[in-house]
Protein backbone atom coordinates (compact mmCIF):
# COMPACT_ATOMS: atom_id res chain seq x y z
CA UNK A 1 0.00 0.00 0.00
CA UNK A 2 1.14 3.26 -0.63
CA UNK A 3 2.82 6.06 1.72
CA UNK A 4 -0.73 8.38 0.89
CA UNK A 5 -2.67 4.86 2.04
CA UNK A 6 -1.25 4.70 5.52
CA UNK A 7 -3.44 5.48 7.70
CA UNK A 8 -3.37 6.43 11.60
CA UNK A 9 -0.78 5.69 13.64
CA UNK A 10 -0.18 1.79 13.20
CA UNK A 11 -0.54 -0.88 15.64
CA UNK A 12 -0.75 -0.91 19.60
CA UNK A 13 2.94 -0.56 19.90
CA UNK A 14 2.32 2.90 18.92
CA UNK A 15 -0.38 4.12 21.06
CA UNK A 16 0.97 4.06 24.65
CA UNK A 17 -2.44 3.77 26.37
CA UNK A 18 -2.63 0.14 27.73
CA UNK A 19 -5.17 -2.11 26.17
CA UNK A 20 -6.34 -3.19 28.82
CA UNK A 21 -7.03 0.46 30.38
CA UNK A 22 -8.77 1.49 27.38
CA UNK A 23 -11.56 -1.72 27.51
CA UNK A 24 -12.10 -1.27 31.10
CA UNK A 25 -12.84 2.47 30.36
CA UNK A 26 -15.33 1.30 27.44
CA UNK A 27 -17.28 -1.21 29.66
CA UNK A 28 -17.49 1.54 32.63
CA UNK A 29 -18.15 3.90 30.02
CA UNK A 30 -20.97 2.38 27.98
CA UNK A 31 -22.10 0.44 31.62
CA UNK A 32 -22.95 3.26 33.41
CA UNK A 33 -24.40 5.44 30.90
CA UNK A 34 -26.77 2.66 30.43
CA UNK A 35 -27.86 2.82 34.08
CA UNK A 36 -28.42 6.17 33.55
CA UNK A 37 -30.36 6.39 30.78
CA UNK A 38 -32.12 3.23 32.18
CA UNK A 39 -33.27 4.85 35.76
CA UNK A 40 -33.59 8.87 34.60
CA UNK A 41 -34.31 8.34 31.39
CA UNK A 42 -37.57 6.64 30.96
CA UNK A 43 -39.15 8.91 29.27
CA UNK A 44 -38.28 10.45 25.36
CA UNK A 45 -36.07 13.62 25.79
CA UNK A 46 -35.12 14.15 21.83
CA UNK A 47 -37.42 15.94 19.67
CA UNK A 48 -36.14 16.53 16.16
CA UNK A 49 -38.91 19.15 16.05
CA UNK A 50 -38.02 21.14 18.74
CA UNK A 51 -36.25 24.40 17.64
CA UNK A 52 -32.85 25.26 18.24
CA UNK A 53 -31.58 28.64 18.91
CA UNK A 54 -31.53 31.23 16.15
CA UNK A 55 -28.43 32.27 14.59
CA UNK A 56 -28.80 36.08 13.85
CA UNK A 57 -30.64 36.78 10.48
CA UNK A 58 -27.83 37.97 8.86
CA UNK A 59 -26.26 34.70 9.14
CA UNK A 60 -29.47 32.89 7.22
CA UNK A 61 -29.14 35.88 4.55
CA UNK A 62 -25.68 35.14 3.49
CA UNK A 63 -25.55 31.37 3.45
CA UNK A 64 -28.68 31.09 1.67
CA UNK A 65 -27.78 34.01 -0.57
CA UNK A 66 -27.24 32.60 -4.30
CA UNK A 67 -24.35 34.87 -4.69
CA UNK A 68 -22.84 33.32 -1.39
CA UNK A 69 -23.86 29.65 -3.07
CA UNK A 70 -22.43 30.40 -6.12
CA UNK A 71 -19.22 31.94 -5.24
CA UNK A 72 -18.90 28.34 -3.04
CA UNK A 73 -20.09 26.34 -6.03
CA UNK A 74 -17.79 28.39 -8.70
CA UNK A 75 -14.53 27.67 -6.20
CA UNK A 76 -15.25 24.30 -5.72
CA UNK A 77 -15.41 23.66 -9.81
CA UNK A 78 -12.42 25.41 -10.59
CA UNK A 79 -10.48 23.37 -7.72
CA UNK A 80 -12.05 20.17 -9.59
CA UNK A 81 -10.66 21.28 -12.91
CA UNK A 82 -7.36 22.20 -10.81
CA UNK A 83 -7.48 18.67 -9.56
CA UNK A 84 -8.18 16.75 -12.89
CA UNK A 85 -4.88 18.96 -14.36
CA UNK A 86 -3.08 16.18 -11.28
CA UNK A 87 -5.05 13.17 -12.73
CA UNK A 88 -4.64 13.51 -16.47
CA UNK A 89 -1.53 15.52 -17.06
CA UNK A 90 0.82 15.32 -13.45
CA UNK A 91 3.02 12.96 -12.05
CA UNK A 92 2.27 9.20 -12.41
CA UNK A 93 3.93 8.10 -9.29
CA UNK A 94 1.26 8.37 -6.10
CA UNK A 95 3.73 10.03 -3.78
CA UNK A 96 4.24 13.41 -6.03
CA UNK A 97 0.41 13.53 -7.43
CA UNK A 98 -1.92 15.45 -5.18
CA UNK A 99 -5.09 12.94 -6.73
CA UNK A 100 -4.82 9.95 -3.99
CA UNK A 101 -4.37 12.54 -1.18
CA UNK A 102 -7.28 14.74 -2.80
CA UNK A 103 -9.80 11.59 -2.73
CA UNK A 104 -8.68 9.36 0.36
CA UNK A 105 -8.01 12.64 2.43
CA UNK A 106 -9.30 15.86 1.51
CA UNK A 107 -12.69 14.62 0.00
CA UNK A 108 -13.27 11.15 2.51
CA UNK A 109 -12.19 12.53 5.50
CA UNK A 110 -12.28 16.14 5.35
CA UNK A 111 -15.97 15.56 3.69
CA UNK A 112 -16.39 14.31 7.37
CA UNK A 113 -14.89 16.85 9.56
CA UNK A 114 -16.42 19.79 7.23
CA UNK A 115 -19.83 18.73 7.78
CA UNK A 116 -19.65 18.59 11.09
CA UNK A 117 -18.84 21.95 10.97
CA UNK A 118 -20.86 23.75 8.72
CA UNK A 119 -23.63 21.07 7.82
CA UNK A 120 -24.69 19.28 4.55
CA UNK A 121 -22.12 21.34 2.69
CA UNK A 122 -21.51 18.93 -0.37
CA UNK A 123 -24.98 19.71 -1.74
CA UNK A 124 -23.22 23.52 -2.38
CA UNK A 125 -20.17 21.84 -3.56
CA UNK A 126 -20.45 19.14 -5.54
CA UNK A 127 -19.50 19.86 -9.50
CA UNK A 128 -22.20 17.16 -10.48
CA UNK A 129 -25.19 19.85 -9.00
CA UNK A 130 -23.28 22.27 -10.08
CA UNK A 131 -23.07 21.03 -13.56
CA UNK A 132 -26.55 19.98 -13.53
CA UNK A 133 -28.31 23.22 -12.73
CA UNK A 134 -25.91 24.85 -15.57
CA UNK A 135 -27.53 22.49 -17.72
CA UNK A 136 -30.95 22.97 -16.76
CA UNK A 137 -30.43 26.88 -16.34
CA UNK A 138 -29.55 26.26 -20.51
CA UNK A 139 -32.50 24.05 -21.56
CA UNK A 140 -35.27 26.05 -18.93
CA UNK A 141 -35.93 23.49 -16.47
CA UNK A 142 -36.24 23.34 -12.92
CA UNK A 143 -33.24 20.82 -11.67
CA UNK A 144 -36.13 19.03 -9.50
CA UNK A 145 -38.30 18.47 -12.53
CA UNK A 146 -37.72 14.61 -13.11
CA UNK A 147 -37.26 13.78 -9.36
CA UNK A 148 -40.39 11.74 -9.51
CA UNK A 149 -38.18 9.33 -11.67
CA UNK A 150 -36.44 8.50 -8.49
CA UNK A 151 -38.30 5.70 -7.00
CA UNK A 152 -39.32 5.57 -3.06
CA UNK A 153 -38.26 2.04 -3.27
CA UNK A 154 -34.32 2.88 -4.43
CA UNK A 155 -33.76 4.91 -1.20
CA UNK A 156 -30.30 5.35 -0.39
CA UNK A 157 -29.32 1.85 -2.25
CA UNK A 158 -27.42 3.59 -5.37
CA UNK A 159 -25.29 5.50 -2.67
CA UNK A 160 -24.41 2.49 -0.77
CA UNK A 161 -23.11 0.72 -4.10
CA UNK A 162 -20.89 3.88 -4.81
CA UNK A 163 -19.70 4.00 -1.18
CA UNK A 164 -18.91 0.13 -1.51
CA UNK A 165 -16.86 0.80 -4.80
CA UNK A 166 -15.23 3.29 -2.54
CA UNK A 167 -13.80 1.26 0.07
CA UNK A 168 -13.60 -1.75 -2.29
CA UNK A 169 -10.98 0.71 -4.46
CA UNK A 170 -9.31 1.59 -0.86
CA UNK A 171 -9.01 -1.48 1.00
CA UNK A 172 -9.37 -4.04 -1.79
CA UNK A 173 -8.19 -2.97 -4.64
CA UNK A 174 -4.07 -4.52 -5.15
CA UNK A 175 -3.20 -1.17 -5.71
CA UNK A 176 -5.55 1.99 -4.25
CA UNK A 177 -3.13 4.87 -4.64
CA UNK A 178 -2.62 4.36 -8.34
CA UNK A 179 -3.42 7.35 -10.13
CA UNK A 180 -4.93 5.57 -12.94
CA UNK A 181 -7.07 3.46 -10.83
CA UNK A 182 -8.31 6.76 -8.59
CA UNK A 183 -8.66 8.20 -11.80
CA UNK A 184 -10.78 5.84 -13.28
CA UNK A 185 -12.87 5.71 -10.64
CA UNK A 186 -13.47 9.38 -10.52
CA UNK A 187 -14.59 9.74 -13.85
CA UNK A 188 -17.10 7.38 -13.49
CA UNK A 189 -18.03 8.61 -10.23
CA UNK A 190 -18.81 11.48 -12.03
CA UNK A 191 -20.72 10.34 -15.28
CA UNK A 192 -22.45 8.06 -13.14
CA UNK A 193 -24.10 11.12 -11.02
CA UNK A 194 -24.38 13.35 -13.47
CA UNK A 195 -26.71 11.23 -15.86
CA UNK A 196 -28.41 10.02 -12.76
CA UNK A 197 -28.96 13.52 -12.14
CA UNK A 198 -29.89 14.09 -16.11
CA UNK A 199 -32.58 11.59 -15.47
CA UNK A 200 -34.03 11.60 -12.21
CA UNK A 201 -33.26 15.09 -11.24
CA UNK A 202 -31.40 16.41 -8.09
CA UNK A 203 -33.19 13.89 -5.92
CA UNK A 204 -30.29 11.06 -7.43
CA UNK A 205 -27.91 13.84 -5.98
CA UNK A 206 -30.13 13.83 -2.60
CA UNK A 207 -30.18 9.88 -2.31
CA UNK A 208 -27.66 8.08 -4.73
CA UNK A 209 -24.50 10.41 -4.59
CA UNK A 210 -22.23 8.26 -2.07
CA UNK A 211 -20.50 11.75 -1.22
CA UNK A 212 -23.72 13.87 -0.62
CA UNK A 213 -25.22 10.85 1.45
CA UNK A 214 -22.36 10.70 3.46
CA UNK A 215 -21.88 14.70 4.19
CA UNK A 216 -25.75 14.50 5.04
CA UNK A 217 -25.26 11.74 7.74
CA UNK A 218 -22.36 13.55 9.31
CA UNK A 219 -24.21 16.57 9.14
CA UNK A 220 -26.82 14.80 11.43
CA UNK A 221 -24.04 15.34 14.41
CA UNK A 222 -23.48 19.31 13.60
CA UNK A 223 -24.72 21.93 16.47
CA UNK A 224 -25.61 23.94 12.89
CA UNK A 225 -29.07 23.01 11.62
CA UNK A 226 -32.57 24.64 9.87
CA UNK A 227 -35.30 25.10 12.46
CA UNK A 228 -38.03 23.04 10.63
CA UNK A 229 -40.59 25.96 11.03
CA UNK A 230 -38.99 29.57 9.87
CA UNK A 231 -35.73 27.79 7.91
CA UNK A 232 -33.36 29.91 10.17
CA UNK A 233 -29.97 28.42 10.63
CA UNK A 234 -29.46 28.02 14.75
CA UNK A 235 -27.75 26.12 17.18
CA UNK A 236 -29.28 22.97 18.22
CA UNK A 237 -28.28 19.51 20.38
CA UNK A 238 -27.36 17.42 18.21
CA UNK A 239 -28.86 14.66 19.35
CA UNK A 240 -32.12 16.49 18.22
CA UNK A 241 -31.06 16.98 15.06
CA UNK A 242 -29.75 13.08 14.91
CA UNK A 243 -33.53 12.07 14.79
CA UNK A 244 -34.38 13.88 11.91
CA UNK A 245 -32.47 11.20 9.92
CA UNK A 246 -34.71 9.86 7.25
CA UNK A 247 -35.51 6.50 7.20
CA UNK A 248 -35.68 4.79 3.71
CA UNK A 249 -34.63 2.00 1.80
CA UNK A 250 -31.04 0.72 2.66
CA UNK A 251 -30.59 2.82 5.77
CA UNK A 252 -28.92 -0.03 7.46
CA UNK A 253 -26.66 -0.92 4.26
CA UNK A 254 -25.53 2.59 4.31
CA UNK A 255 -24.50 2.03 8.31
CA UNK A 256 -22.91 -1.32 8.18
CA UNK A 257 -20.88 -0.11 4.93
CA UNK A 258 -19.46 2.71 6.47
CA UNK A 259 -18.93 1.17 10.17
CA UNK A 260 -17.78 -2.28 8.70
CA UNK A 261 -15.61 -0.71 6.17
CA UNK A 262 -13.57 1.24 9.00
CA UNK A 263 -13.14 -1.93 10.79
CA UNK A 264 -11.81 -3.71 8.47
CA UNK A 265 -9.31 -1.23 7.32
CA UNK A 266 -7.65 -1.19 10.93
CA UNK A 267 -8.06 -5.13 11.01
CA UNK A 268 -5.87 -4.92 7.55
CA UNK A 269 -3.20 -4.03 9.58
CA UNK A 270 -2.97 -7.25 11.91
CA UNK A 271 0.50 -9.12 10.58
CA UNK A 272 -1.51 -12.22 10.68
CA UNK A 273 -3.65 -10.88 7.73
CA UNK A 274 -0.74 -9.52 6.37
CA UNK A 275 1.08 -12.85 6.28
CA UNK A 276 -2.34 -14.38 4.66
CA UNK A 277 -2.01 -12.07 1.81
CA UNK A 278 1.35 -12.68 1.20
CA UNK A 279 0.84 -16.03 0.86
CA UNK A 280 -2.54 -15.84 -1.40
CA UNK A 281 -0.45 -15.90 -4.62
CA UNK A 282 -0.18 -12.29 -6.22
CA UNK A 283 -2.99 -9.46 -6.54
CA UNK A 284 -6.13 -11.01 -7.94
CA UNK A 285 -6.18 -13.33 -5.06
CA UNK A 286 -4.91 -10.88 -2.73
CA UNK A 287 -7.74 -8.84 -4.04
CA UNK A 288 -10.49 -11.40 -3.99
CA UNK A 289 -8.93 -12.12 -0.20
CA UNK A 290 -9.56 -8.70 0.78
CA UNK A 291 -12.81 -8.49 -0.80
CA UNK A 292 -14.16 -11.58 0.83
CA UNK A 293 -12.71 -9.91 4.35
CA UNK A 294 -14.66 -6.72 3.13
CA UNK A 295 -17.92 -8.02 2.82
CA UNK A 296 -17.63 -10.38 6.37
CA UNK A 297 -17.19 -6.70 8.34
CA UNK A 298 -19.92 -5.56 6.90
CA UNK A 299 -21.95 -8.15 6.63
CA UNK A 300 -21.14 -8.25 10.26
CA UNK A 301 -22.19 -4.88 11.19
CA UNK A 302 -25.57 -5.15 9.23
CA UNK A 303 -26.69 -8.60 10.73
CA UNK A 304 -25.79 -8.27 14.09
CA UNK A 305 -27.51 -4.97 14.15
CA UNK A 306 -30.50 -6.02 12.32
CA UNK A 307 -31.07 -8.74 14.80
CA UNK A 308 -30.31 -6.81 17.90
CA UNK A 309 -32.63 -4.49 17.51
CA UNK A 310 -35.46 -6.64 16.22
CA UNK A 311 -35.18 -9.02 19.48
CA UNK A 312 -37.80 -7.49 21.56
CA UNK A 313 -41.40 -8.04 22.46
CA UNK A 314 -44.99 -7.22 21.98
CA UNK A 315 -44.95 -5.99 18.61
CA UNK A 316 -46.25 -7.13 15.22
CA UNK A 317 -44.42 -8.35 12.68
CA UNK A 318 -44.54 -5.45 10.39
CA UNK A 319 -43.72 -2.94 13.49
CA UNK A 320 -40.45 -5.28 13.96
CA UNK A 321 -39.40 -5.19 10.70
CA UNK A 322 -39.47 -1.35 10.90
CA UNK A 323 -37.33 -1.16 13.70
CA UNK A 324 -33.44 -1.55 12.31
CA UNK A 325 -34.33 1.65 10.10
CA UNK A 326 -36.26 3.58 12.67
CA UNK A 327 -32.79 2.90 14.88
CA UNK A 328 -30.23 3.08 12.23
CA UNK A 329 -29.09 6.96 13.12
CA UNK A 330 -27.96 5.18 16.28
CA UNK A 331 -24.94 4.20 14.71
CA UNK A 332 -23.87 7.73 13.36
CA UNK A 333 -22.17 8.78 16.25
CA UNK A 334 -20.26 5.39 16.19
CA UNK A 335 -19.29 6.03 12.68
CA UNK A 336 -17.54 9.26 13.10
CA UNK A 337 -16.08 8.46 15.97
CA UNK A 338 -14.44 6.16 14.14
CA UNK A 339 -13.52 8.28 11.23
CA UNK A 340 -11.89 10.41 13.30
CA UNK A 341 -10.21 7.42 16.05
CA UNK A 342 -8.62 5.68 13.05
CA UNK A 343 -8.29 8.70 10.25
CA UNK A 344 -7.41 11.85 11.98
CA UNK A 345 -3.63 11.38 12.24
CA UNK A 346 -3.99 10.67 8.75
CA UNK A 347 -6.18 14.05 7.93
CA UNK A 348 -4.32 16.26 9.88
CA UNK A 349 -0.71 15.35 8.68
CA UNK A 350 -1.65 13.54 4.78
CA UNK A 351 -3.86 16.83 4.13
CA UNK A 352 -0.62 19.03 4.48
CA UNK A 353 1.02 17.21 2.37
CA UNK A 354 -1.86 16.57 -0.01
CA UNK A 355 -2.25 20.62 -0.20
CA UNK A 356 1.62 21.30 -0.97
CA UNK A 357 1.33 18.60 -3.47
CA UNK A 358 -2.17 20.82 -5.16
CA UNK A 359 0.17 23.54 -5.20
CA UNK A 360 2.21 22.17 -7.90
CA UNK A 361 -0.20 19.78 -9.66
CA UNK A 362 1.82 19.01 -12.83
CA UNK A 363 5.05 18.28 -10.82
CA UNK A 364 6.75 21.19 -13.05
CA UNK A 365 8.32 23.08 -9.85
CA UNK A 366 5.08 25.69 -9.24
CA UNK A 367 5.13 27.31 -5.83
CA UNK A 368 1.72 28.74 -5.37
CA UNK A 369 1.29 31.11 -2.55
CA UNK A 370 4.59 29.60 -1.42
CA UNK A 371 3.24 26.17 -0.58
CA UNK A 372 6.17 24.14 -2.31
CA UNK A 373 8.75 25.25 0.41
CA UNK A 374 6.23 24.75 3.00
CA UNK A 375 6.68 21.75 5.30
CA UNK A 376 4.35 19.20 7.05
CA UNK A 377 4.38 19.63 10.85
CA UNK A 378 3.86 16.39 12.26
CA UNK A 379 1.98 17.39 15.12
CA UNK A 380 -0.06 14.51 15.60
CA UNK A 381 2.96 12.04 15.54
CA UNK A 382 5.09 14.05 17.52
CA UNK A 383 3.09 14.03 20.17
CA UNK A 384 1.50 9.92 20.57
CA UNK A 385 0.17 9.95 24.25
CA UNK A 386 -1.43 12.82 23.65
CA UNK A 387 -3.25 11.59 19.99
CA UNK A 388 -3.69 7.71 21.68
CA UNK A 389 -6.34 9.66 24.47
CA UNK A 390 -7.67 11.55 21.72
CA UNK A 391 -8.59 8.27 19.44
CA UNK A 392 -9.98 5.94 22.36
CA UNK A 393 -11.84 9.58 23.30
CA UNK A 394 -13.80 9.28 20.03
CA UNK A 395 -14.51 5.81 20.04
CA UNK A 396 -15.83 6.11 23.77
CA UNK A 397 -17.69 9.31 22.63
CA UNK A 398 -19.34 7.83 19.74
CA UNK A 399 -20.86 4.90 21.31
CA UNK A 400 -21.85 6.38 24.79
CA UNK A 401 -24.06 8.99 21.94
CA UNK A 402 -25.27 6.03 19.90
CA UNK A 403 -26.15 4.46 23.30
CA UNK A 404 -28.22 7.79 24.16
CA UNK A 405 -29.63 8.63 20.88
CA UNK A 406 -30.66 4.42 20.69
CA UNK A 407 -32.21 4.37 24.23
CA UNK A 408 -34.15 7.90 23.31
CA UNK A 409 -35.31 6.23 20.36
CA UNK A 410 -36.50 2.82 22.01
CA UNK A 411 -38.37 4.61 24.85
CA UNK A 412 -40.47 6.35 21.83
CA UNK A 413 -41.07 3.35 19.78
CA UNK A 414 -41.08 0.04 22.07
CA UNK A 415 -44.08 -0.79 23.80
CA UNK A 416 -44.70 -0.29 27.64
CA UNK A 417 -43.39 -3.23 29.43
CA UNK A 418 -40.51 -3.41 26.76
CA UNK A 419 -38.81 -0.48 26.68
CA UNK A 420 -35.84 -1.66 28.65
CA UNK A 421 -35.70 -5.31 28.34
CA UNK A 422 -36.14 -4.85 24.33
CA UNK A 423 -32.86 -2.44 24.37
CA UNK A 424 -30.87 -5.17 26.17
CA UNK A 425 -29.42 -7.07 22.64
CA UNK A 426 -28.38 -3.59 21.08
CA UNK A 427 -26.61 -2.43 24.06
CA UNK A 428 -24.34 -5.97 23.98
CA UNK A 429 -23.88 -5.20 20.30
CA UNK A 430 -23.04 -1.60 20.71
CA UNK A 431 -20.31 -2.95 23.82
CA UNK A 432 -19.16 -5.17 21.19
CA UNK A 433 -18.35 -2.80 18.47
CA UNK A 434 -17.11 -0.53 21.34
CA UNK A 435 -14.88 -3.54 22.26
CA UNK A 436 -13.91 -4.41 18.94
CA UNK A 437 -12.96 -1.07 17.63
CA UNK A 438 -10.69 -0.79 20.53
CA UNK A 439 -8.96 -3.89 19.88
CA UNK A 440 -8.46 -3.22 16.35
CA UNK A 441 -7.43 0.40 16.92
CA UNK A 442 -4.63 -0.94 18.93
CA UNK A 443 -3.76 -3.50 16.45
CA UNK A 444 -4.87 -6.20 18.62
Amino acid sequence: MTAVLAHGLGGSTDLPIPFTFALIGASWALTVSFVVLAFAWKTPKLDPDRPGRALPDWVTRFADSPITRNVLAGVALVLTAWVALAAFFGPSTSADNALPGVFYVLLWVGLVAASLAFGPIWRVLSPVRTVHRMGCAVLGRSPGERNRRYGDSWGYRPAVVGLFAFVWLELAYSNPGSVTAVRTWCVAYLVTTLAGAVVAGERWCERGDPFEVYSTLASRLSPLSRNRGDGRIALRNPLDHLGSMPVRAGSVALMATLLGSTAFDSFSAFPWWQRTLDAAGGPVAETLARTAGLLVFIGFVGVSFWAATRATGGLRPEQRAALPGLLSHSLIPIIIGYVFAHYLTYLVEKGQATVILLADPLGRGWNLLGLGNAEVAYILSEHPSATASIKVLCVLIGHVLGVVAAHDASVRILPRGHQLTGQLALLLTMVTYTFGGLYLLFGG
